[in-house]
């Protein structure tokens, strides 16, 4: 796509996202009790700001403009908070984590796909350099302490010397017999072609009859195949089977790929060009146009000191440095205005000291009806659902503004190669010039309008004033003592020093390059149909992918979303072993280009002793996250720290250790703290209920995978490990029959039949299900009893509680007031 394109889809998502934002206010101010309709115009008003997005997203990544990414960026950030803000307001109305838009897609002639969240492109692109360097740090640091990664990966188990001299003999004597096998067969073969030999002495004369006999053979072949052939293209024509070249890269796509590949490169070079220009026009306003906006400011701050004087008797008081000077006074404002302002000011306090004391006269008393009538109509003010306002329209208002004034008709046929617009530039750093200026004339002004006091007024300044200073003194005093109180416990130390001393010591470890795109799953196509009969479905996986996308990356991503969209500070990821919980923490480390913190009951076992000991591991720890964020604090078999009862197997490794602290820590977490503790267990129901959910703010139940979560996964999972899909592999058998088995069995299942060899004689002898089953027989699935027990695990948690009495016909409300009456 060229660059008009990119501009062309730009102006069509600024006019969709103006129109949106006119509607907005115009359907969420009224109060509304219907909770279906509540929750349709939310929902059609996030799928709507989704669509924005991931137009606003690509046109962001593609087009090249430094001055037009700056505001586009600056509107996408405020579209991703408040896709976030929408999110909250549902979980919020519906209980739960989980929604489903079928019905809404339909209408809205949308299919499920396009409602995938993606993870925007300069969360990496942005950090880089920083990124790899980082990197290399931390392979350097492994590198000299002796650790090995590819051994943490894969350990290697240790084997009795019994048990290997058998495993050796076994080993031989099947090579052994495959030997002797092959020898009997040569003999046997031999043996078979002399007696046909014998048998068939004499050779065949009938020269038609071998003639008929081939072509009859030929003849079926040839029909067979021309068969299949019809077959497969009506099945291709039908839509029920791809095309043949389906699955390759076309040379259109690879074309596209180098042309964003330059494009980026492009963008580099224009936001360089950029940089420098801000510097350059700067310097030259500042030597042509500086004197001129001295004298002008000086001759404006004149003038209003005279009319002051002029209408009100006495010269004005100057604004003070921190009050922000004359710029209070003169913001956008002609001197005609100041003066307007002024006589307007002194009519409105006439007004209002008599309104005052017209009130006090005429206050009638409220009798005990009326106010009855009062509590009775908050009440029902209350019930009614009302829109939380938002943080992030204003900016997205400012950004549509801003693009109606500058980019929206604007002539650009003289820059086609997009780079920046310097009168644009001079427009804004004649505002920063005029600023910095302003305080040096104000300095000027200030001691100008005592020497008028002096001269005219005898006027001196009052010493009330000093005193007022000298209290904020005071105060200032009183914050910094607060301060002092947060001690640090290594305030002598660097962060480099720290950050080593936590990879030795294994808290702070490497990622793995595993991307959120490789978490594989399918759409859940029976949501809504489900919840309006009153059954709850389990949620599928892309569900959750598009959870940990909004809880996790998007915040950790974005600085500007993390301070103003609802604070996150803990997740917990809640499944049985094998669904990709482990996977989707080193996924958001990975797309947000985040430090890992390994804070697990094992991992921290004998390091650090003792209670001060622990108070440093945790002060250090957090110390880096907090200078090298975003940061992940990862906890895996989080229900340790939570037992009910410690095991006596365990005891000894002290798995309670941080429960006490956990909570003190999230407490500590501010808005700019772009740090995420995520726990992961596959036993919550071990773990004390009540401090659990205190800890993990939100809870996601990663289920099994469904059918068609299975009939993906097996199809994507033998693609990528070398194997080829034909007819003889039936997927949708494979995908039936492993009912309960999670994408950990799939995955190992895959690469114990798919070895080197078995690759190599797919040609021959193409894959068949019956293969991956009888590999798949030894494994035990997840069982129904396992997949209730956690339901019924969730149904205890807060949400799901709540969850549970608004299905049953109760509400949130009744709930509460029970809990008051008892308490």
């Amino acid at each position: 796509m060229s660059n008009t394109m990119y501009n062309k889809m730009w102006h069509q998502t600024q006019e969709a996202l103006g129109a949106l934002l006119d509607k907005e206010p115009q359907k969420m101010v009224e109060p509304q009790r219907n909770q279906v309709f509540i929750f349709q115009t939310l929902a059609t008003f996030y799928i709507k700001y989704v669509q924005i997005f991931r137009n606003l997203e690509n046109v962001y990544d593609q087009i090249v403009h430094p001055q037009k990414r700056i505001l586009i960026r600056k509107v996408l950030d405020g579209v991703m908070g408040r896709i976030l803000e929408l999110k909250n307001e549902m979980v919020e109305l519906e209980l739960t984590e989980f929604h489903y838009f079928d019905d809404i897609l339909q209408d809205l002639k949308l299919a499920p796909q396009q409602l995938d969240i993606p993870i925007p492109k300069y969360f990496l692109k942005e950090k880089l350099e920083v990124i790899k360097g980082r990197e290399k740090i931390l392979a350097q640091i492994l590198a000299d302490s002796g650790i090995d990664t590819s051994e943490m990966k894969f350990p290697v188990k240790s084997m009795p010397f019994d048990q290997a001299v058998k495993l050796i003999q076994i080993a031989e004597r099947a090579r052994q017999g495959r030997l002797r096998a092959l020898f009997m067969k040569q003999i046997y073969l031999q043996e078979y072609r002399a007696k046909q030999s014998k048998t068939l002495g004499k050779k065949v004369t009938d020269s038609w009859a071998a003639a008929l006999c081939i072509q009859k053979v030929w003849r079926r072949f040839h029909q067979c195949k021309k068969t299949e052939k019809l077959r497969e293209e009506e099945m291709i024509f039908l839509g029920m089977n791809p095309p043949p070249l389906f699955n390759e890269v076309s040379a259109t796509v690879i074309q596209a790929e180098k042309v964003d590949r330059l494009r980026n490169e492009v963008q580099m070079k224009h936001e360089e060009d950029y940089r420098e220009a801000l510097v350059t026009i700067k310097n030259d306003l500042k030597l042509i146009e500086g004197l001129d906006i001295k004298e002008n400011l000086q001759d404006q701050i004149r003038h209003w000191f005279i009319e002051c004087r002029n209408l009100t008797g006495t010269f004005p008081d100057y604004p003070d440095i921190e009050e922000g000077g004359s710029a209070i006074i003169f913001s956008n404002k002609t001197i005609q205005q100041v003066i307007e302002d002024i006589i307007a000011n002194q009519e409105e306090e006439e007004k209002n000291e008599k309104k005052k004391k017209k009130k006090k006269e005429k206050q009638p008393k409220k009798t005990k009806r009326q106010k009855k009538g009062t509590k009775e109509k908050n009440k029902e003010e209350d019930e009614k659902w009302k829109m939380s306002p938002s943080l992030f329209l204003p900016a997205m208002k400012e950004g549509c503004n801003a693009y109606k004034e500058i980019w929206m008709n604007k002539d650009e046929s003289w820059n086609f190669s997009q780079d920046f617009d310097p009168e644009l530039i001079k427009e804004e750093k004649r505002k920063e010039l005029e600023s910095e200026i302003r305080v040096q004339v104000d300095e000027l002004m200030r001691q100008e309008l005592k020497n008028l006091k002096l001269a005219v007024d005898r006027e001196r300044e009052h010493p009330a004033k000093v005193g007022k200073k000298k209290k904020k003194g005071k105060k200032g005093k009183k914050k910094e003592k607060k301060t002092k109180k947060d001690k640090d416990l290594t305030a002598d130390r660097t962060i480099e020093s720290l950050y080593k001393e936590l990879v030795e010591e294994g808290l702070l470890i490497q990622a793995l390059k595993v991307n959120l795109s490789d978490y594989i799953g399918e759409y859940s196509y029976l949501g809504t149909t489900l919840r309006q009969v009153s059954i709850e479905p389990m949620p599928s996986l892309l569900d959750v992918r598009q959870l940990i996308t909004l809880y996790g990356i998007w915040p950790l991503g974005s600085a500007a979303v993390h301070e103003k969209a609802p604070l996150v500070k803990s997740l917990l990821l809640a499944g049985p072993s094998g669904v990709g919980k482990k996977m989707l923490v080193h996924a958001i480390c990975t797309e947000t280009g985040a430090n890992l913190f390994n804070l697990s009951s094992s991992n921290i076992a004998g390091k650090y002793p003792g209670k001060n000991g622990l108070q440093m591991m945790l002060h250090a720890v957090f110390k880096v996250a907090r200078q090298l964020q975003p940061s992940v604090v990862w906890i895996e078999d989080t229900e340790k720290t939570f037992y009910k009862k410690v095991p006596n197997a365990e005891k000894t490794n002290e798995p309670k250790r941080l429960k006490r602290h956990l909570l003190q820590i999230l407490k500590l977490l501010k808005p700019d703290d772009r740090i995420l503790i995520v726990g992961t267990t596959r036993r919550p129901f071990d773990a004390e209920l009540q401090p659990f959910c205190r800890v993990y703010q939100k809870i996601i139940l990663v289920p099994r995978p469904d059918y068609a979560s299975r009939y993906v996964l097996w199809k994507q999972i033998i693609e990528r490990n070398g194997g080829v899909l034909t007819s003889a592999l039936n997927v949708s058998c494979l995908a039936k029959v492993t009912d309960g088995f999670t994408q950990g069995h799939i995955v190992k299942v895959v690469k114990a039949v798919l070895t080197d060899q078995r690759i190599r004689r797919q040609i021959h002898k193409p894959l068949t299900a019956v293969e991956f089953i009888t590999a798949i027989t030894s494994m035990d699935p997840v069982y129904k009893e396992e997949e209730e027990s956690f339901k019924n695990w969730y149904a205890k948690t807060p949400l799901g509680k709540k969850r549970a009495l608004a299905i049953t016909g109760g509400s949130t409300e009744k709930a509460k007031d029970k809990g008051k009456r008892k308490e």
